[in-house]
């Protein structure tokens, strides 16, 4: 079997989006079906006999929140980073592109993220995720409280996280 270094990063990815959700989120709901590939994945970092173990999958998208199919991971070697982010109440972030896939998962607070194109928008809570724009320009407001998100980006070294606009 051959395995890929962008099927290293996504396993890598959803891994780090459970572990993030359940170490963030301690009242998670019990996990209904799970697909092959996570009750592998499940099964893989378990040590023999390990039970009581839930899986749920928070995440699983090939395209961006708005619709838009991502067309590929970063060229060269995979780099995966990480990022607790913690907003101030009533903030906008300046608007701001990613050149690579990449999650966020709502620790606590709520955030509303708006495309530049045409503001369609999206209100996310504690517990939720989601699917982040590549290249197209994107912000996100606070309400009156402060908002922490987990990160997960999917790239390559010497890669920006993000980019102004």
């Amino acid at each position: 079997m051959r395995i890929r270094a962008r099927n290293i990063t996504a396993w890598a990815m959803a891994g780090m989006v459970m572990f993030g959700a359940a170490a963030a989120h301690e009242t998670s709901q019990p996990a209904g079906e799970l697909d092959s590939s996570a009750s592998q994945a499940a099964a893989g970092a378990t040590a023999p006999g390990a039970s009581g173990i839930q899986v749920e999958t928070l995440l699983k998208a090939d395209s961006s929140w708005d619709g838009v199919a991502y067309a590929a991971y970063p060229e060269g070697r995979p780099e995966l980073t990480v990022v607790r982010l913690t907003i101030p109440p009533h903030t906008t972030l300046p608007w701001h592109t990613h050149p690579m896939p990449n999650a966020a998962y709502v620790v606590s607070g709520q955030i509303v993220v708006e495309k530049q194109a045409d503001g369609q928008k999206r209100t996310l809570g504690a517990g939720q995720v989601l699917a982040e724009m590549v290249d197209t320009p994107h912000r996100g407001t606070t309400g009156d409280e402060p908002v922490v998100l987990m990160v997960f980006y999917a790239g390559a070294p010497d890669m920006p996280l993000s980019v102004g606009h």
